[in-house]
């Protein structure tokens, strides 16, 4: 492998102006900033991949231009303000750094890329100085053979991060950016968005969201796992080398599974890991301040062969404005379909009401917690990243894999987060959870829990369809 190259793609022209930091922004520049430095940049997004059979590097390059152009989260930077908040400012020209990474005839672009891909995403970002991207590539034979993306929270979520990658994707195979963005809903830039937030409907959305997030807290319950007890011993059932706390991203392989269908398994009991008849969940969450001791936090991640299409629907660009809602639902207990609708209505209740200043809603929970005032658990996390788009048939016997990729310093007030990511197989989920409050069998019965009632929902389905045939 030769010495690395750094490439400069020239940006001008581009929309510029500066204004206040959208809520958005603000907390997740909040949340990084509490964070040890080691653990900033696991907030940030990154995807990689490869570039098959090749691609020519000018034309990748161009590409990148041109996606500056397209999303201005990309040239946006953030600077401190007097009162300790963020003020943005959105670029008119700059320069953005690829490093290019040139490889031999014997050796792997793919694993070369990997190593590169790592390296620029354990850097953190400067987000007052630098712009909230980095570009990885790999070349071999002068072609473009490899790319990873490292972006800032603060620029981009996770279904903004599939938005760029598909645009991307667009601009280098020679479509223009009117094209792309004759092909959605327009986005709405930072800078309007925080325009929205300072104006007279978005007070008003603020303050009615706020009170409604409150609202819930002092419904809900107070905690809802039991306390904690001693640690249960990382994934007994494997005789695999276990983790410590000195590899924080050690793996822990677990054998796979696999389910035949259309014969669902069995549903598998899940009620005595939460009080009966009543959910709290923080959508998109955050974290917050508590008493219980620090422990090393533990993710196990399931991902199910393809099945079955899923639907479609048009996505908005990742400068959309992040959401996070209180989930609430009080009494689960019923018969499954009308828990299904009131989850319904819950869920859509709680998107309603999930845009607001996160930083005016802390001062009030801590307002109210040096109050005394009893207030709900909200260690609990649920993030769904996907984009419903189109999904090919797979076979019907592909299993499911499960296995402990990450051990990792816990995060204050996170006892348990499930997140949906996006991925090629049907589903894939990952749990992070405190192994004192859900250890690892808990964890596994939880995933496979989740694949069992949607294929037994999947296979009534289908077969309710064939009789109705």
């Amino acid at each position: 492998m030769t010495a690395r190259q750094l490439l400069e793609i020239a940006f001008s022209s581009g929309r510029s102006g500066s204004g206040p930091a959208t809520w958005g922004q603000q907390a997740i520049w909040d949340a990084v900033r509490r964070l040890p430095p080691a653990d900033a940049p696991r907030y940030d997004i990154a995807t990689a991949a490869p570039l098959d059979p090749g691609l020519p590097l000018p034309t990748l390059l161009d590409a990148l231009a041109q996606l500056l152009h397209l999303h201005d989260s990309l040239h946006t930077r953030l600077l401190p303000t007097p009162d300790g908040r963020r003020r943005q400012v959105v670029d008119p020209a700059g320069s953005l750094t690829v490093e290019v990474r040139p490889v031999t005839d014997d050796s792997d672009p793919a694993e070369a890329g990997a190593r590169l891909h790592r390296e620029l995403a354990e850097r953190p970002f400067d987000t007052a100085a630098q712009w909230p991207v980095r570009v990885g590539v790999v070349t071999a034979d002068g072609l473009a053979r490899h790319i990873g993306l490292v972006l800032s929270r603060t620029a981009v979520d996770g279904s903004g991060m599939n938005r760029l990658a598909a645009d991307l994707s667009a601009l280098s195979l020679g479509h223009s950016p009117a094209d792309l963005a004759g092909l959605r809903d327009p986005a709405q830039p930072p800078l309007a968005e925080a325009e929205f937030r300072t104006s007279e409907r978005g007070v008003r959305r603020d303050g009615a969201a706020r009170k409604q997030f409150l609202r819930k807290l002092r419904l809900g319950p107070p905690r809802l796992f039991p306390r904690p007890a001693t640690p249960q011993p990382i994934a007994p059932q494997s005789t695999a080398p276990q983790p410590t706390a000195s590899e924080p991203a050690a793996r822990c392989p677990l054998p796979q599974r696999r389910t035949a269908l259309p014969h669902p398994p069995p549903r598998v009991p899940t009620g005595r890991r939460r009080p009966p008849g009543e959910h709290l969940l923080c959508p998109a969450g955050g974290h917050r301040r508590d008493d219980r001791p620090p422990r090393r936090h533990h993710r196990g991640r399931a991902q199910r062969g393809r099945r079955q299409p899923l639907p479609t629907r048009t996505d908005r660009c990742g400068e959309r404005g992040r959401r996070r809602g209180l989930f609430h639902l009080p009494d689960a207990t019923a018969e499954s379909g009308k828990v299904v609708r009131r989850t319904r209505a819950a869920a859509i209740g709680t998107h309603q009401h999930a845009y607001f200043d996160k930083l005016a809603l802390a001062a009030e929970i801590e307002q109210l917690t040096a109050e005394g005032v009893p207030l709900a658990d909200r260690s609990c996390v649920f993030n769904d990243t996907r984009e419903l788009l189109p999904a090919a048939p797979g076979r019907a016997d592909e299993g499911t894999t499960l296995s402990w990729p990450v051990e990792f310093d816990p995060h204050p007030g996170l006892t348990y987060a499930l997140d949906a990511l996006q991925s090629p197989e049907a589903l894939s989920l990952a749990m992070t959870a405190d192994p004192a409050v859900v250890p690892h069998p808990a964890m596994a019965e939880s995933l496979y829990g989740i694949e069992a009632l949607i294929l037994t929902e999947a296979s009534n389905t289908s077969r309710a369809d064939q009789f109705a045939g």
